[in-house]
């Protein structure tokens, strides 16, 4: 049998039969340490339904693009900053080349009609840009890794979404630049 003593601490030591039990207790705490690691890191490989997950792209640039390519749609169909710009640009050029004696109607054209074909131009440009990273996104499973082509629902959605208000803005704008849709009111 083993002996005990109290070390300086308050600590019991044993010695013998007893140590040998404190060391299988340490054993297997480490074991039982040791063995939730492990769990955690199964469980940081799995999803949230209990299978394993691959390693590989996570699909964040795809859902970034296609919020991007939705974003950019409906830009094309509100106005842009730049579209504004150089809608008013267009107009000043239009005041300064347009004689003072000229008629109405080349007027109200190099005025008003040149800037709002510039402002159709660049929403025209956004819709054109919506419409193409929307193709993208949803055409990028195709060339990704063999074997994971499954894209998250909701990436799928937003870019359809961006696919959509980008043909819908550039119909829009080539309606609007053509004079077809809201043209110039006529002069006489």
């Amino acid at each position: 049998m083993g002996t005990r003593t109290v070390d300086e601490t308050g600590t019991e030591t044993g010695t013998g039969a007893e140590t040998a039990k404190e060391t299988e207790r340490d054993e297997t705490a480490v074991d039982t340490m040791a063995s939730e690691e492990e769990t955690g890191t199964e469980a940081e490989a799995q999803d949230g339904t209990g299978t394993e997950r691959e390693d590989g792209p996570s699909g964040v640039g795809q859902g970034a693009a296609a919020v991007v390519s939705a974003a950019l749609g409906l830009v094309s169909l509100t106005g842009s900053w730049l579209g504004t710009v150089a809608a008013a640009r267009e107009t000043l050029v239009g005041q300064l080349e347009t004689a003072a004696d000229a008629g109405v109607a080349t007027q109200v054209k190099e005025v008003y009609g040149d800037a709002w074909q510039t402002s159709a131009l660049w929403g025209g440009l956004f819709a054109l840009t919506a419409l193409v990273v929307g193709v993208v996104v949803l055409a990028r499973p195709a060339f990704g890794t063999p074997g994971r082509t499954a894209q998250a629902p909701w990436i799928k959605s937003v870019a359809w979404a961006g696919v959509a208000l980008g043909v819908i803005g550039l119909l829009l704008a080539v309606l609007k630049y053509t004079d077809v849709l809201l043209g110039l009111p006529a002069t006489g």
